[in-house]
């Protein structure tokens, strides 16, 4: 089940279970004004009922029941990411969040306190994540390798998000590791559709959807030089990541997996990637 396939990640991430041969729950939670608007929505030709907020505890009680091996996946907003966790926490439903920001501690904190099986995760495609892992590898073997370089990050993604890449943030923590910390702050948020072209390289028809990042390292003196770059068009490398992350979780359920609460490194670790 996918929440919400109004936004253009849930949707793409439906379209990716329905690819996969899983079967979709024709219901998906959004926000009031959206289910009052549009009532429902197609995916591959599967016609999906929207629920209202007000509605879901009660769709939520038949879905449970008619769906055993349920697993629902949340593709929402920052803003509602935390509220709708505490609710699929209460109806012990496994769950995969791949909504960037919120209070990413407390939605960890509560999927841990009710016992929940979960993936959560700030990034969901799949090289990318083994990039991000990479650099945790390189970092927790290398500590100080890189002390007194200087770190630019930028990260450019579509106009609609607001927050910092939740990627960029956890490679700036791999970094800070290897010698160069900075700040959040510090990260710059390109969302400006000319500079996205210009200077980024952006294609424009990917403006609505993409993630181009650079973290670049500076020698002191200023004769070395070390670029990490990833520029990922589109939205299929998420959602496909997704189901794998669905797959993966879905797994740990049947195995009754003493460990409940995973990220996407995780399903990496351990071959879960189609």
């Amino acid at each position: 089940m996918v929440n919400s396939c109004t936004g253009k990640m849930g949707h793409a991430t439906a379209e990716a279970v329905v690819r996969a041969g899983l079967q979709l729950v024709p219901l998906s939670f959004t926000g009031a004004s959206e289910a009052v608007a549009v009532g429902n929505v197609g995916v591959a030709g599967i016609p999906v009922e929207l629920i209202a907020p007000e509605e879901r505890q009660a769709a939520m009680q038949r879905v449970k029941e008619q769906y055993p091996g349920l697993v629902l996946i949340d593709f929402t907003l920052p803003s509602v990411v935390n509220d709708n966790v505490e609710f699929y926490a209460r109806n012990s439903v496994p769950f995969v969040v791949g909504t960037t920001g919120g209070d990413r501690e407390k939605l960890l904190a509560d999927a841990q306190s009710a016992g929940c099986y979960a993936v959560i995760a700030p990034q969901m495609g799949k090289q990318v994540v083994a990039f991000q892992a990479a650099m945790e590898i390189l970092a927790e073997n290398f500590p100080g390798a890189f002390s007194g370089y200087k770190l630019a990050v930028t990260e450019s993604h579509q106009r609609q998000k607001a927050d910092t890449s939740g990627t960029a943030k956890a490679i700036v923590a791999s970094f800070g590791k290897l010698g160069t910390p900075i700040r959040e702050a510090d990260i710059e948020k390109v969302r400006d559709a000319s500079t996205q072209v210009e200077r980024m390289g952006v294609p424009e028809e990917h403006l609505s959807g993409h993630a181009f990042h650079t973290y670049r390292l500076t020698s002191p003196d200023g004769d070395v030089e070390f670029v990490f770059q990833h520029n990922v068009c589109g939205r299929t490398i998420y959602a496909e990541g997704t189901v794998d992350a669905a797959l993966f979780l879905a797994k740990k359920v049947a195995e009754k997996s003493e460990r409940r609460i995973f990220d996407m490194i995780d399903v990496l670790r351990e071959g879960a990637m189609r």
